[in-house]
């Protein structure tokens, strides 16, 4: 199934529930950005924010329903057991920065953008700090 390039658009390119939706998130926050695409044969829409100078990334369904939100975090104000497995993953790499992926309210994962031998990469482990079955 091919997937679409995610698409920058103005709100008002929202649907109207998503608009609705986004706007509710939006309290207390500074919009800075949407866009929509389109995953696993279903559009999506996203909304970027700034909060208390942390990044905040909230995808909708067409319906106004959250599928995700990823947003930055302090790696030391996580577990230890969550930054140790972080570490570990990194390997020799840098972590760059953390973000926390929750979905249906409950956060399921951490994901540290990581820079090593030139490349830049992403790596998760569960809420938790354990291995993941699979990429979230």
């Amino acid at each position: 199934m091919a997937q679409a390039a995610e698409k920058k658009i103005t709100r008002t390119e929202l649907p109207p529930a998503v608009q609705k939706a986004a706007d509710a998130e939006a309290q207390g926050a500074t919009a800075r950005g949407y866009s929509t695409e389109v995953e696993n044969g279903r559009r999506e829409y996203e909304m970027e924010m700034m909060v208390n100078g942390h990044t905040r990334d909230v995808t909708f369904a067409a319906d106004g329903n959250i599928i995700e939100i990823e947003q930055s975090v302090e790696l030391d104000s996580l577990s230890p057991a969550v930054r140790s497995a972080l570490r570990q993953r990194a390997g020799s790499g840098k972590i760059l920065g953390v973000e926390s992926l929750t979905k249906k309210g409950a956060i399921v994962a951490y994901e540290a953008k990581v820079a090593r031998d030139g490349k830049r990469l992403e790596v998760q482990v569960g809420p938790d700090g354990q291995r993941l079955d699979h990429e979230e």
